[in-house]
This record gives C-alpha cells, structure tokens and sequence, in this order.
C-alpha cells in the first residue's frame, strides 16, 4: 500500500469475500485464531472496557473499542433478531483501526462477514484448550448465519468432523447442510435438542432470540462435554438453565462485560469464572479432566475485533483487495482547512 495522508484502505464486502475464498476460508479462520490468541497472550496491555451498547426494544447498536498504545481500532456492530424477517442481516459490522501516534485511520472494512469468522475463529480457541482431547462430534443448535463458520473453524482447529445439526426452523438446517457439502464432514439433522445432544463431546449454542430461553436444560447435559454459548450476548438474552452454568467451570473473556451481557448474568455477581486470556497465557487451569465440564460463555471482546483488523491490514497489503478512500481533509498548510474550501471552490465550475 501506498501511503498517502488523505487516503484510507477501504475493503468493501466484495473485497472482503474475495481476500477469504483467495486465503480459503478454513486457512483464514485458523490463522485469525493464531492472532487473537497471540493478543490474548498480551492482554495485559491493552485498554479494556465494556462495549458502549445503546438498546432498543427491537435490539442494540453498540460500539467496540480498544488499543494496545500504538494502534486503536473499534467495530460499530448492531445486533436486530426481528431483521430476518424483512429480509435483513440480524448483525451488521464494520471497524476502524488508527494510528495512536497522529490518530489517522489507517483501515475501514466492512465486518458483518468478518465478525463471524472471529467468533468462529475465537470459539474454536476456547475450545483448543477447553474441550475433550480428540473430541471428534458437535451438536450445533440454532443453524443460521454463524453455523458454517462455527462448524468450519472447529474442524479446521480440533479435527471435528461429524456435526449434529438442529434448528427450530428446518429450512435452517438444511441451509446448512447444502453449504457444508463436500467439506469433509458428516452432517446430522436431528428432530430435537435431545436428539442433536447424543453423542456429542461439543455443543455450540447459537440462536438468535432476544429473551431469556432455556435452550438447554439441565438434563440434557452430562459430564465430559465442552459447551460452546454464543447466542447469549446482551442484556436479558440468555441459552442455557442457571443449573447448568452452576455445574460448570465457566470460562470468559472479560468479565464486568460477561457479567452484563453472558449466561452468567443469571448468576450472583461474585459467581467465580475464570479470564480465557489466563488459560491461554498459561496463568490458570483449563481443562482438567475427562469428567468436568467446561463452559465457554462468549459474548465477544473488542480486542478479538481489533486482531482481526490487524490480520486483515496485513493481508491486503499482500493481496492488494482494497480501494483508496479519500476520506481525510489534507490542507496544503494544517491550519488552512478554509483556505482548501476556497481552492476547491475556484476549481469547480460555476453553474450557468
């Protein structure tokens, strides 16, 4: 990339989807876990905050930021269950990165697509150090947008290959089924919850709902298994029966966010989780034996965004997939903004 003072790299969602299938989307997803997990390892320096979320009755409009001291980046992400129903996106993303030193943008990318390759990409992290070793089947409940991303990053990562599908709506589930086809994995529709749960040593919960629902109750889940939670990500919405949170050891990502947004807002404020950073960073204990069961409740960090972004910036300057946005105002002298106003005024032609 050329650097020019007015210019940003803009990566639009063709951009976007072209840098995925170019990189190839299991490449992708596990090469973003390798980022995310290197700024987990460094999560001490960065600034850390609970998202800015503003609610509505029909969802949330919520911004993402963080920095690390040299680099700031935020996502602007929404998240609308009813907008399926008008033939629109229930979360739509996309983010910034700058430079800490002038505050320039240096990066603006279209994230709907790339938000859910950093969940996937960050479930499937969770999971390489929380899951049952040479764990091979997961039930995936709730089969829209996230699902092929879930299931893709959880076998490119731990090797998963039979996946044990259910939905409420069926044509979801055989959505799913037609997108993973030739992929290399043995896909299950199940009839229920009860039926997607046998056999499973993982399950990633993912629906949509804005409510407190109990996807799992407390019989459904035996010992030994890794639960995945990703569908319960604000205020009032939850997946799972609190008897199954008290019966698990439950891993976050932050927890004064966690503790807002994630299955343990049903829990007492003192309930005891562990940070995913200090299992990664070799700090605490993750998995430590066959029998317990362990529970990751995502809600997605900015700092995962922000590695993303970074991956991202990377990869276009490799695969030149961008245009060059003219974005930011460039005077010829700083402080004459007014003076490049009348410039451009005399060089536009007047009407007749």
């Amino acid at each position: 990339m050329i650097e020019k003072l007015n210019i940003v790299p803009f990566v639009s969602v063709d951009h976007m989807m072209k840098l995925v299938l170019t990189i190839g989307v299991e490449r992708f997803l596990v090469e973003l876990a390798d980022e995310i997990e290197a700024d987990f390892r460094r999560w001490e320096m960065f600034d850390k905050t609970p998202r800015v979320a503003s609610h509505s009755r029909e969802g949330v409009i919520e911004l993402m930021p963080t920095s690390d001291g040299e680099v700031y980046g935020f996502k602007y992400v929404n998240g609308h269950p009813k907008n399926t129903r008008e033939g629109r996106q229930t979360v739509t993303a996309f983010g910034v990165l700058a430079d800490v030193g002038t505050g320039y943008p240096v990066l603006l990318t279209e994230m709907t697509i790339l938000t859910a390759l950093r969940t996937a990409a960050t479930s499937a992290l969770a999971a390489k150090f929380l899951a049952p070793k040479n764990a091979r089947t997961m039930a995936i409940i709730g089969n829209g947008a996230q699902a092929e991303f879930q299931a893709l990053a959880f076998k490119a990562m731990l090797g998963i290959d039979r996946l044990r599908l259910y939905d409420i709506d069926r044509a979801a589930s055989a959505k799913c089924v037609r997108n993973l086809a030739g992929m290399g994995l043995d896909l299950a529709v199940c009839t229920s919850i009860e039926e997607a749960m046998e056999g499973a040593e993982i399950v990633t919960t993912v629906t949509a709902d804005k409510q407190n629902a109990t996807i799992l109750t407390d019989n459904m889940v035996g010992s030994g298994i890794h639960i995945n939670a990703v569908g319960g990500d604000c205020p009032g919405k939850t997946e799972l029966h609190p008897d199954i949170l008290r019966r698990s050891d439950i891993f976050v990502e932050y927890p004064p966010q966690t503790r807002i947004e994630g299955e343990i807002q049903q829990l007492l404020p003192d309930h005891p989780v562990t940070e995913l950073w200090q299992v990664i960073a070799e700090k605490a204990t993750g998995r430590r034996d066959a029998r317990q069961i362990t529970l990751f409740d995502s809600v997605g960090f900015a700092i995962e965004d922000f590695s993303a972004l970074r991956y991202v910036k990377r990869q276009i300057a490799r695969t030149g997939l961008y245009e060059e946005l003219d974005l930011l105002a460039d005077p010829d002298e700083p402080r004459d903004l007014f003076g490049m106003l009348l410039r451009a005024q005399a060089a536009t032609p007047t009407a007749a």
